[in-house]
């Protein structure tokens, strides 16, 4: 089993940042890769990012060259670094891990960009 917990969110500013943050438990986390989806109101959940075990991130289109994806697996934690946000950014972030036969997410953390 894995357990997954999101923390960071909060209201920002267009242009600010925020470092999200998942912290897992379990030895699933550690040696999988960890996603980052959102969910924004009335908008189905699209992947942001995905790191690899060893650290390999790679971010969809819509965030590349604004968000950046990293991993403390001595912490079982992984960070997801937004910068430049916009309002459409809003949304509630989750992290999943993904095995061959099971999906694990957190509770979701809300981030709003908001002037």
């Amino acid at each position: 089993q894995v357990q997954l917990v999101e923390s960071g969110g909060g209201l920002v500013q267009p242009g600010g940042s925020l470092r999200l943050s998942c912290a897992g438990s379990g030895s699933i986390f550690s040696s999988n890769s960890v996603s980052w989806y959102r969910q924004a109101p009335g908008k189905e959940r699209a992947l942001v990012a995905t790191i690899a075990v060893g650290g390999a991130a790679s971010v969809e289109d819509f965030v590349r060259g604004r968000f950046t994806s990293s991993r403390d697996d001595g912490k079982n934690t992984v960070y997801l670094q937004m910068n430049s946000l916009k309002p459409e950014d809003t949304a509630v972030y989750y992290c999943n891990v993904a095995t061959s036969d099971k999906q694990f997410w957190g509770q979701g953390t809300q981030v709003t960009v908001s002037s």
